[in-house]
């Protein structure tokens, strides 16, 4: 399993349970890309309780799409964040991202 490694940056909701919770990373093009869902989706076995402190690294889950793409200053890849059916804020559920900002555990 691959996982693309991010920041919960806040605590957005106790509802629904067990909570929801604010993520983002920034992409190979310098955009930051937001994520909220339950916390879980994000930290398999860390509790995001309403007194955790931010900001926390997570990862969420992701498909290799392609690779091998290599830019000026890095190498990146094509990933889909659907396995475990996100989506940004703005819908989005494919991005570009430097192969340093994966992990397989």
């Amino acid at each position: 399993m691959v996982f693309l490694r991010c920041e919960a940056v806040r605590r957005v909701d106790d509802e629904p349970q067990p909570g929801l919770i604010e993520v983002r990373f920034t992409y190979a093009h310098h955009q930051q890309w937001v994520f909220i869902d339950k916390w879980p989706v994000f930290a398999e076995s860390d509790d995001l309780s309403p007194g955790s402190r931010y900001p926390v690294e997570v990862s969420i889950l992701c498909d290799i799409l392609t690779t091998g793409t290599t830019t000026d200053t890095s190498d990146t890849v094509k990933i889909s964040v659907t396995p475990w059916g996100l989506e940004s804020l703005e819908g989005h559920v494919e991005f570009e991202v430097r192969a340093d900002q994966l992990t397989t555990s």
